[in-house]
């Protein structure tokens, strides 16, 4: 996934809300959109380096939308968009070798109540058997070297984990991917101490045959492509 638009580099000052916060650029404090719900406090710390996109639009508060953090020398794309472009682009070009190949894809695909990133089938007039449902989710949390998920409790991420064991059960494929959003990472595993219920409901999904996936990104401050596996720890 490239980034088409200006960036520059900032200081992070502090988070005004969910999706808004305060970034140091060039000496004057601007008010950014930060594209992620999650808690990201080990990232989002006064003073850190950032990245801002310059999105300019009529219908937005400000320009400023803040993609990427640096931890130290590792830097980490924070978009929570920005999986489902990376994923997709995999898909596509056929990098998955665990999903394979699908010709038509459908994003944000119904499936009971939930609405899941992803139906890939073999040709637009598929049966269910050559069909996949993909659920992706974005990680930035790292600790020592591992990644987790999620670093804020997810009502909505054990729901999809149910609802796919239930696609899965009815004969379709089905599949979540968690897209680690930095580098050099080796092992992924859900966040038991954060959200126990998400923990339990990935383990049991797992075992009813829905596929668990994970792999790291290679990121730079133009562009941000899916890279290398990484084993899950259930």
């Amino acid at each position: 996934m490239k980034i088409i638009n200006r960036t520059i580099h900032g200081r992070f000052v502090h988070r005004l809300n969910r999706f808004e916060g305060i970034v140091e650029v060039n000496g004057r404090e601007v008010p950014v959109h930060i594209p992620n719900t999650g808690r990201c406090r080990e990232l989002l710390l006064n003073g850190a380096r950032v990245i801002l996109e310059i999105r300019e639009s009529k219908t937005r508060k400000t320009p400023y939308e803040l993609i990427m953090v640096y931890k130290g020398e590792r830097l980490i794309s924070i978009d929570s968009q920005a999986p489902n472009k990376i994923v997709e682009e995999a898909v596509r070009e056929n990098l998955i070798k665990e999903i394979g190949s699908y010709e038509y894809i459908k994003r944000e695909a119904f499936y009971q109540s939930s609405r899941f990133d992803m139906l890939l089938k073999k040709t637009e007039e598929s049966e269910k058997e050559e069909s996949c449902y993909i659920e992706v989710k974005g990680v930035t949390l790292e600790i020592e070297g591992t990644a987790l998920f999620p670093d804020a409790p997810t009502e909505r991420g054990a729901r999809h984990m149910k609802e796919l064991t239930s696609a899965r059960q009815e004969g379709y494929r089905a599949a979540v991917i968690f897209l680690v959003q930095m580098e050099n990472i080796k092992t992924f595993t859900p966040n038991k101490l954060m959200d126990g219920d998400f923990s339990k409901a990935l383990a049991a999904a797992h075992s009813e045959g829905v596929e668990v996936l994970s792999y790291s990104c290679r990121i730079s401050e133009k562009e941000v492509v899916m890279d290398e596996k990484v084993e899950v720890l259930l």
